[in-house]
């Protein structure tokens, strides 16, 4: 429970974190004590969910609940340690509406959890927005506000984050068929996004922002591969944890393209 499992949910959260820190060109303590605190806001999901089920579902006690509780107590205190201190050398307001609202999605994902629903695409999707969100907390711990850029890099996380959902989603219901017709709900949802990418990348080239252009294209054509890949019945017994590791690479590699954009002047 000290090691987060959902890789791509860590990595959903990490990438536009380091991307904000890159992109502010200055060091600032607050930001090591902020991302102390979003690494164990996520990992303190886990312990939660076995006191939660302790309590709602299961009828006798489990041998982890009490480790379960030792760990979410220690975790509480390094949360509330490092809220302390960001509130008293931040602005507490802006920083208080973030708490609130990460207690509100931690609650959020624990009920989920807890009623076997963690898979469900509008929680994911949810949760990509939620996550993304850790650039604005970069920004409130090191200058202490949210510049123009910053909610763009948001959304445009957010964007790219929920077209993968959707394209992962297509695969399982390929793979999950049997023989069976395919559910094409999520096929022709993901297909509608990387529209909407491709779109904004066109978008974003007519207003010379080329590396956002490119970034949103290449998010677009992966995933578009990726589709086209999913028709083919040798491809779709290729493991989770490969294609998992491949969206990750994609989602990096975005990552990568679309910090250039602001690195000279810092502004849209």
């Amino acid at each position: 429970m000290l090691v987060p499992r959902e890789h791509g949910a860590t990595a959903m959260m990490l990438t536009p974190f380091l991307c904000a820190a890159l992109l502010l060109r200055h060091v600032y303590w607050q930001e090591a004590v902020t991302l102390v605190a979003i690494l164990v806001a996520l990992v303190i999901k886990d312990p939660l969910v076995v006191l939660a089920r302790q309590r709602w579902v299961w009828k006798q006690e489990h041998p982890e609940t009490r480790g379960a509780m030792r760990l979410a107590a220690i975790e509480l205190l390094v949360l509330t340690a490092c809220g302390v201190t960001l509130l008293w050398t931040r602005d507490p307001a802006a920083f208080g509406l973030l708490f609130v609202g990460s207690a509100a999605f931690t609650a959020l994902a624990v009920m989920v959890n807890v009623r076997n629903r963690q898979r469900a695409v509008w929680f994911q999707v949810v949760s990509a927005a939620a996550l993304s969100a850790t650039c604005v907390a970069a920004c409130l711990s090191g200058p202490g506000k949210v510049p123009g850029w910053c909610w763009l890099l948001w959304l445009l996380c957010t964007v790219q984050a929920t077209a993968g959902i959707f394209v992962v989603h297509a695969r399982l219901d390929a793979r999950n068929s049997k023989g069976k017709p395919v559910n094409v709900a999520n096929r022709r949802l993901a297909f509608l996004l990387q529209m909407i990418l491709l779109a904004s990348a066109m978008w974003f080239a007519l207003r010379g922002q080329f590396w956002i252009a490119t970034a949103l294209a290449l998010a677009a054509i992966g995933y578009l591969l990726e589709l086209r890949r999913q028709q083919n019945q040798a491809a779709l017994k290729m493991s989770l944890k490969r294609v998992g590791q491949q969206t990750l690479a994609l989602a990096v590699a975005f990552a990568l393209l679309v910090c250039p954009n602001w690195s000279n002047s810092g502004k849209l």
